[in-house]
């Protein structure tokens, strides 16, 4: 007789019970202590303890709260200002990401075209691209000196340039939408693009009209997704700090900038720290309702694969429909980037590869110059030690929210969004706790290059958490119960059962951790040691320093690290679980 998998006998039960020798128990309850320690030592040590570093000394310096930090917040209409204008421009930043990143996922969702592996690729390199290259890329394309005011002096015969953006709102918000809007396609249209196409046809044979069926079905199913992207996109322009710091200049500040400078270069960590608790509460009711959306977009739905729901553009307007949208979202997101690289070979006149020669040469003749190229192979050393860190922590923090999911649901609505903190935790905040409290037993570690990439993995492992988790919420236990009730032990079981199912979650996981280690720029700022600057701060350096050598080699960083994130996401494409994941 067979018997579904979670039906298993009596007899078969029992001696699946005989086979748990004690040695086995031994090795399930190790296997379950790692399960919880891994993360939750890991966070307790490099992202709680800092912060708890921070705090103790700037609020409770002589072991009580002194409140004389929080004055200034309350008192001060600056503060109030910066507050207004930090959520006045993610509110824009977001709206301008939405109304370009939603037609933009109906039509990755819906259809099939040439080259679409390679325009979603490209989509998403902005997003893992780090500011001072988005920095680089809008001055090279609007900047005073810029590509497009070039052809505008060129075509109307012009003796200053036409375009003023510099240090403006708009290079601001344009700056923002051209990071988010790959959020927008990657969790919307993932999403879309698995909805079953069967209820719109039920919905037409009882007469609904196609409006009806968009707005009465498509609308509902879609809203949580938009919601969940909506809430990480504001998120990420709340905490924005490069953008407004090289771009805006000094007469703009978001809460993160205003972070920074209050602790570099007015050196005030009291009130630098109630700014960061001020940000972390934001940042945790954030998490906290983007975590919940998550969840709802794992309720069971008629899902069905992509080859079942896409196809090719047929009638002439839903070409042109296809056309129109790639064609707007290529010049928008592909301009600033053709801008870096045309600049990087003409800066100077004349087409030439002389700011990348430039790259490999001691100019200082000085043992303690770094040359740049050096900077890449340590940026080079620290993701690939970033990547093992974030999958072991991530894969592991994965299993332990699945299992408290399926045990203790209310707490997992907890842990979930404290567990992905450290996505919207201001690195700058970061990268000081580090300095005070990884400085000193037992945690000795500020002179150590390991700091470096355990920033690094604390920022790039949210990834492949939300990588991989939606592909382990969607795994049937029954399968795993099969293959225990046939003798594979733990170990077995999810060697030939859980990670070739997780493997292309995994490997997606793994290039976004790669990809952001090699861009990461807030914490590598405060932490990395001068000798071993990664390819970010060296780009920051030269772009800091007068000169046009100093300018040309920093964009021809700028392209090199662009084009390291381009490889990665076009190899990734073709290993991604259809369009799964959060990212």
């Amino acid at each position: 007789m067979n018997h579904p998998p979670h039906s298993v006998p009596d007899p078969i039960r029992k001696r699946l019970r005989t086979r748990r020798s004690l040695p086995g128990r031994m090795l399930a309850w190790g296997g379950q202590v790692l399960l919880w320690g891994v993360p939750l030592l890991f966070f307790g040590a490099f992202f709680f303890y800092p912060l708890a570093a921070i705090f103790r000394l700037s609020l409770f310096p002589e072991g009580h709260l002194v409140t004389e930090a929080l004055r200034p917040l309350i008192e001060k209409s600056y503060y109030a200002r910066v507050l207004w204008f930090t959520v006045w421009q993610a509110t824009a930043s977001t709206a301008g990401a939405l109304l370009l990143g939603l037609p933009a996922a109906a039509i990755f969702s819906h259809y099939r075209f040439p080259g679409k592996a390679l325009l979603r690729a490209l989509t998403t390199l902005p997003f893992v691209m780090p500011t001072v290259v988005v920095a680089t890329a809008f001055t090279a394309l609007l900047g005073p000196r810029g590509m497009l005011n070039d052809i505008l002096r060129t075509l109307f015969h012009l003796d200053s340039s036409p375009l003023h953006l510099q240090n403006t709102i708009w290079i601001i918000l344009l700056a923002h939408v051209f990071y988010n809007t790959s959020v927008v396609i990657r969790l919307v249209g993932g999403f879309w693009a698995n909805l079953d196409p069967r209820l719109g046809a039920a919905a037409a044979v009882l007469g609904a009209k196609p409006w009806q069926r968009f707005r009465q079905i498509t609308v509902p199913l879609l809203l949580p997704a938009v919601a969940a992207a909506s809430l990480l996109v504001f998120m990420f322009n709340f905490t924005s700090f490069g953008v407004i710091l090289i771009l805006g200049g000094p007469g703009f500040a978001t809460v993160e900038v205003e972070i920074y400078r209050t602790a570099v270069r007015l050196f005030d960590l009291p009130v630098a720290a109630a700014l960061s608790l001020l940000q972390m509460l934001f940042t945790l009711g954030l998490m906290v309702g983007y975590t919940h959306l998550q969840q709802r977009l794992t309720l069971p739905l008629p899902l069905r694969p992509q080859s079942a729901t896409q196809r090719p553009p047929r009638t002439a307007g839903e070409r042109g429909l296809v056309f129109g949208v790639l064609l707007l979202l290529g010049v928008f997101l592909l301009s600033p980037l053709f801008a870096l690289v045309q600049r990087s070979l003409t800066l100077g006149g004349g087409l030439s590869l002389q700011f990348y020669r430039a790259l490999f040469v001691n100019r200082s003749d000085s043992v303690f110059f770094v040359t740049p190229i050096l900077a890449v192979r340590n940026s080079l050393m620290f993701a690939v030690t970033t990547v093992f860190m974030a999958v072991t922590i991530g894969l592991s923090t994965a299993y332990l929210l699945r299992q408290t999911e399926l045990r203790h649901k209310r707490f997992a609505y907890l842990l979930d969004p404290v567990l992905m903190l450290p996505l919207g935790t201001s690195a700058v905040t970061l990268g000081f706790g580090y300095i005070i409290a990884l400085g000193k037993p037992p945690l000795n570690l500020r002179a150590s290059l390991l700091i470096l990439p355990i920033a690094h993995t604390l920022i790039a492992f949210p990834f492949v958490l939300r990588s991989v988790l939606p592909i382990l919420r969607g795994m049937q236990p029954q399968i795993r119960e099969a293959a225990a009730v046939l003798g594979a032990s733990p170990a077995a079981v999810w060697r030939r059962i859980d990670l070739p199912i997780l493997a292309r979650a995994l490997m997606v996981g793994m290039v976004f951790a790669f990809t952001i280690s090699m861009g990461e720029f807030g914490a590598s700022l405060l932490v990395s040691r001068p000798q071993f600057p990664t390819l970010p701060i060296a780009i920051y350096r030269f772009l800091g320093q007068p000169g046009l050598n100093n300018y040309g080699q920093a964009l021809a960083m700028s392209v090199i690290l662009m084009a390291t994130t381009a490889v990665g996401f076009l190899g990734i494409e073709n290993l991604r679980y259809g369009d799964m994941g959060e990212f």
